[in-house]
């Protein structure tokens, strides 16, 4: 590592470990209960084990992740690992989780170090690689609020790297072990399969589809894939308990949005509803009851999961447009599983919020042309800003408003296409960045001017992030079709 990389780490690892004290989400509960049941129970068991509330929802390979950690987390702290100890948070209990988030998200720094190499080493390439890794995303989700997110993205870039380097067939090896990990890597999984059927698999020869060659690639591509999933979900079909694991990664009975609704199209219909049920004569039956429940609306047509799954299928249809040129390249791809994961985002099924992360990772990879700096820098003000009721403690106001301030001002003056992002954007784009301090102050300085409205400034943060990520979503989606 070159000493830039190794400021970068130095710095990003200080700010981590400064915000080890701030408060920690239920999230952390879910992982500490998965070591203990790993640790404690027969796999036969791991899709059945109910004794808490956080039951395993993951792939296998997730859930082995979480067994190798307890082998350790056993000799740290024993406690951590009883699977009876429910709600054990001790000092050592967090410190111990804190650090094998902070250690696991080496997985992505080290991909984004290869992306930096694989476009040249400029300057930008490290000015994007260093905003991704201490984006805020990682830094609320991850560090304070508590997920794994940093590992998981980092293997979504080491695929991406991959693609860069024309070694498809590892590529799709390495994305099939994400799916592994975590399910919801489904979202950007049709840009792979075009990509992949029409860069590695469709082989030519002096102009002409040449079969034989185009099956055996098939066939290898296949067979690769197919190894990933025996070896991840074997053991289960061998069990006979599929079901009941497809029935755990796949909880439908959730509503249609989080309780903290995520800023996509869904967050816009629900609050039209709202507003048509005060001003009009129908009275607000119910609107989204959080982890679980249907969400019904007062006027508006109700919403079920086949029909956010047909509109996430439309949705990605730029996508797919996208790797439809002939003259078909990896930055094709990444601008492809930019949109996969954005359609999903705005039209899937009970999205959360932290989703965002998804798409700014593969967006921050991409050469930014001044079109799509512009995007870029209004679709992660908003979908960042729109992480901060997440960390809703008097504590941790002064914190994630100075991580995200700095953030976004080092965005908008740092990355450039020429000139920086802050000159690229319009007049009306930089009134609605600038107007997210005020949406600050209104909601997180002085919410008491709500009154009862309780519901209204979780609300306004997820509709006025919404209106920036779906004006940034159609204007990527034109650029990247546009495009030569």
């Amino acid at each position: 590592m070159n000493a830039t990389e190794i400021a970068l780490l130095v710095v990003g690892t200080s700010i981590k470990l400064l915000l080890w004290p701030s408060y920690h989400s239920t999230d952390f509960e879910v992982h500490r209960n998965w070591l203990a049941l790993t640790s404690s129970l027969p796999i036969s068991q791991w899709y059945f084990e109910n004794r808490s509330e956080w039951t395993l929802d993951y792939p296998p390979f997730f859930a082995w992740f979480e067994w190798t950690m307890s082998v350790v987390a056993r000799v740290w702290d024993p406690r951590i690992v009883d699977i009876n100890n429910l709600g054990y948070a001790s000092p050592s209990c967090v410190m111990f989780q804190r650090l094998t988030v902070l250690v696991s998200e080496l997985v992505l720094f080290m991909a984004l170090r290869r992306v930096v190499r694989i476009k040249g080493n400029t300057v930008q390439g490290q000015i994007s690689m260093a905003l991704v890794f201490l984006s805020p995303g990682f830094v609320f989700v991850d560090h304070v609020h508590f997920q794994y997110n940093g590992v998981l993205l980092g293997m979504l870039v080491y695929s991406i790297s991959l693609i860069m380097e024309g070694r498809d067939l590892l590529a799709g090896t390495v994305f099939a072990t994400l799916l592994c990990f975590k399910h919801i890597f489904m979202y950007v999984a049709p840009a792979y399969f075009v990509y992949l059927l029409r860069h590695y698999c469709a082989v030519y020869r002096n102009g002409r589809l040449n079969m034989k060659a185009s099956v055996g690639r098939v066939v290898k591509l296949g067979s690769a894939v197919a190894l990933v999933f025996g070896v991840s979900f074997g053991p289960f079909v061998a069990m006979g308990q599929m079901s009941q694991v497809v029935g755990r990664l796949f909880p439908f009975k959730r509503g249609l949005c989080h309780a903290f609704w995520a800023p996509n199209f869904w967050a816009l219909y629900v609050f039209t509803d709202r507003i048509l049920s005060i001003t009009g004569a129908s009275q607000l039956a119910s609107s989204t009851r959080g982890r679980v429940g249907d969400t019904r609306f007062a006027i508006l047509p109700n919403v079920t999961p086949l029909f956010t799954f047909v509109a996430t299928l439309v949705a990605m249809a730029p996508a797919l447009l996208v790797l439809m040129r002939r003259n078909l390249r990896p930055e094709h791809f990444v601008q492809s599983l930019v949109l996969c994961a954005l359609a999903s985002f705005m039209f899937g099924w009970h999205v959360h919020e932290k989703a965002i992360i998804l798409i700014a990772v593969p967006l921050g990879v991409l050469t930014m042309s001044p079109r799509v700096l512009r995007m870029h820098a209004i679709l992660t003000t908003a979908g960042f800003y729109s992480l901060l009721p997440l960390l809703f403690g008097v504590q941790e106001l002064v914190p994630k408003m100075c991580v995200l301030l700095i953030w976004t001002l080092c965005s908008l003056w740092l990355m450039r296409a020429k000139v920086s992002a802050w000159a690229c954007l319009t007049r009306v784009e930089r009134v609605y960045i600038s107007g997210f301090g005020l949406l600050f102050v209104a909601t997180e300085l002085i919410p008491c001017v709500f009154g009862r409205l309780e519901f209204l400034p979780l609300a306004l943060v997820s509709v006025y992030s919404a209106l920036g990520i779906t004006f940034a979503w159609i204007n990527l989606a034109y650029d990247f079709i546009t495009a030569p």
